[in-house]
C-alpha cells in the first residue's frame, strides 16, 4: 500500500527568530506538522521547578506527525548535565524507540551529549547499551533519523551510528573520544571541529547530510521522510508526478570517454521537477547516491560520477553504494543505477584498502537486493564494475543503453595493446596501426548493439525516449505497466 501525500510546498527557510539555538521542545515543533507535537516524558517543568532528579532528566520525547503521517522523536539538552545520559535520561529515549516499534512510525532524534553521565556510572553504561539495542532491533523496520545539533562524545556518536541517517548541523561535532582526553592521551592539540566536525564526517561517511542550522536541519529531516515508507511493509508515499527540467539528458555528457562531467546534470533532466536530494555528497565523489522521484514514485539513484577520478570504483565509492543499495532495499525503494565508469582503480593503494572486500560488498547489496532495479548505460562500461553496477548476471530486470555506449572487459587501445602486443611491436608505425585495430575492436566487441543482440542489453533508447521508458519499466516492476 502506498501513501498518498499532498504536494510538496517548497522546503521552509528558517525562521529569523529561529536563528538561535533551539530549546530541545522547539526543535520537536519545528519537525513535526503545526500543532501535532504531544509531549510523552519531558524534563521541562521539573527542571523549572529545580527537580533535576525526576525520569527523563536531559531529554525530551514526543509524538507528532510530518506531512499528516505519524513520527516518534526525542531532542536532548545540553544545557542540563552537557546532555549526558543516564539511567532515566536513557529511559526516555527507549520508551520513545518501543513506542515508535509498536507503531511501525519512523524515529527523529536530536542529538547533542557529552556521553555517559560520570556520576551515574555502570547505570549510565547500561542505559546506553538499552538505547543501542533498541536502536538495532528497529533496524530496517522504521526509517530512524539522527539529527547532531552540538558536540557529541562517546556513546552520543555511536547512537547515531546505528541509525539510517545521520544530519549534522554546522557547527555540531561527533567523536569517541573528545580533544581533552586526546590531548591527555597523545598530546595533540585539537579542536572539536578539527577532530569530529563537518568537514571530517560528510568526507568519510559518518554524516549523510548537513544543514545550516537547526531549524534547516529539522526541515531536511522531514523532506527525507517524504521519499520513505512509515516501515518495511509500506510503499514510500506518492506525490503527483511533474515533469523533468526540460533539457535533453545527454546534453551535458561528451562524446569522447575520457572527458568528464557531472552526472547529476544526467540525473536532474530525468527525475520530477530536476529534484535530486544527494546522499553522503562529500564522501566517495566518484560515486553519487541520492533519492528522486519518476512518476511521483520514490527511487533511490545511484550513478558513477565521471567528474571525480574518471567514475571508477574505489574502495570507498563501493562501501558507499553497497549500503546505499541495502538501505533502499530494506524500505522497498526501487532502484536506478546510471552507468559511465572505465571499472575498478588499480593499484597497490586500493589492494591494500581492500578494494576486493568493499567490491564485493556492492555486488553482495545489488544480487541480494528484491526490489525493482533499472540500469542505463550511458556512455561506457568495463571489467568487473561492468557487472558491480547492477547488470543482467547480477539480477537487473532492466538494462538500457545508449546508442553512443561501450560496454565490454576494457577500452579498445588497452584491449589491442594486449592483444596484439606483438604485431605492434614488429610494425614501424604502431600508433597507425593501434588506431586502426582499436576501431576495428570496438566495432566488433564494444559496440552496444553486440551487448544487446547477446541480451546483455535489453534495449537501446535514445537519450529523448530516457525518461518515458524508465517511468514505463518502474510502473511495469510495480504490476501498474502499460
Amino acid at each position: 500500500m502506498s501513501v498518498v501525500l499532498a504536494p510538496r510546498p517548497p522546503v521552509r527557510a528558517a525562521e529569523p527568530e529561529r536563528e538561535h539555538a533551539l530549546t530541545p521542545l522547539e526543535r520537536l515543533e519545528v519537525l513535526c506538522d503545526r500543532g501535532s507535537l504531544h509531549v510523552i516524558r519531558s524534563e521541562i517543568v521539573s527542571m523549572l521547578m529545580g527537580d533535576k532528579a525526576r525520569p527523563g532528566d536531559g531529554v525530551v520525547g514526543g509524538a507528532g506527525t510530518v506531512d499528516g503521517r505519524p513520527v516518534f522523536c526525542y531532542a536532548q539538552d545540553a544545557g542540563f548535565a552537557g546532555g549526558s545520559l543516564g539511567e532515566a535520561h536513557a529511559g526516555t529515549i527507549v520508551r520513545v524507540l518501543e513506542l515508535a516499534g509498536r507503531a511501525r512510525a519512523p524515529v527523529v532524534g536530536f542529538v547533542s551529549s557529552g556521553g555517559a553521565r560520570m556520576q551515574e556510572g555502570v547505570a549510565a553504561l547500561g542505559g546506553y547499551g538499552r538505547v543501542f539495542h533498541r536502536i538495532v532491533a528497529l533496524s530496517g523496520r522504521v526509517p530512524q533519523i539522527s539529527i547532531i545539533t552540538g558536540s557529541s562524545a562517546g556513546g552520543g556518536a555511536y547512537s547515531p551510528a546505528l541509525t539510517d541517517w545521520v544530519v549534522m548541523t554546522q557547527r555540531s561535532s561527533m567523536f569517541l573520544t573528545g580533544p581533552g582526553v586526546v590531548k591527555e592521551a597523545l598530546g595533540e592539540e585539537v579542536s572539536a571541529g578539527q577532530l569530529g566536525g563537518t568537514r571530517v564526517h560528510e568526507r568519510n561517511g559518518v554524516c549523510h547530510f548537513v544543514a545550516d542550522g537547526e531549524a534547516d536541519a529539522a526541515y531536511l529531516a522531514r523532506e527525507l521522510l517524504s521519499y520513505l515508507p512509515a516501515h518495511r511493509d509500506e510503499r514510500p508515499p506518492v506525490l503527483a508526478s511533474r515533469p523533468p527540467l526540460g533539457r535533453d539528458p545527454a546534453a551535458s555528457v561528451p562524446s569522447e570517454a575520457r572527458r568528464v562531467y557531472d552526472v547529476r546534470s544526467v540525473i536532474t533532466a530525468l527525475v520530477d521537477g530536476g529534484e535530486l536530494l544527494e546522499v553522503s555528497g562529500g564522501w566517495a565523489r566518484n560515486l553519487v547516491t541520492g533519492l528522486a522521484r519518476i512518476d511521483g514514485h520514490t527511487v533511490g539513484v545511484i550513478a558513477n560520477q565521471p567528474r571525480y577520478l574518471g567514475g571508477v570504483l574505489d574502495a570507498d565509492s563501493s562501501q558507499k553504494g553497497a549500503r546505499f543499495v541495502s538501505k533502499c532495499n530494506s524500505f522497498g525503494i526501487p532502484l536506478l543505477v546510471l552507468v559511465d565508469t572505465p571499472g575498478f582503480m588499480p593499484g597497490v593503494r586500493q589492494e591494500s584498502a581492500g578494494v576486493i572486500r568493499f567490491g564485493a560488498t556492492l555486488v553482495h547489496a545489488f544480487s541480494e537486493a528484491t526490489v525493482p532495479r533499472i540500469s542505463l548505460i550511458l556512455r561506457k562500461a568495463f571489467g568487473g564494475a561492468f557487472i558491480t553496477m547492477n547488470s543482467k548476471d547480477l539480477g537487473a530486470d532492466y538494462v538500457f543503453a545508449w546508442p553512443q555506449a561501450e560496454i565490454g572487459v576494457m577500452g579498445a587501445r588497452p584491449a589491442v595493446a594486449v592483444i596484439h602486443r606483438r604485431e605492434l611491436a614488429a610494425t614501424a608505425d604502431p600508433d597507425a596501426l593501434r588506431d586502426q585495430l582499436s576501431e576495428r575492436y570496438a566495432d566488433a566487441q564494444l559496440s552496444p548493439t553486440v551487448a544487446a543482440a547477446a541480451g546483455y542489453v535489453d534495449e537501446l533508447i535514445t537519450p529523448a525516449q530516457t525518461r518515458s521508458r524508465l517511468a514505463w519499466a518502474f510502473r511495469s516492476l510495480r504490476g501498474t505497466g502499460g
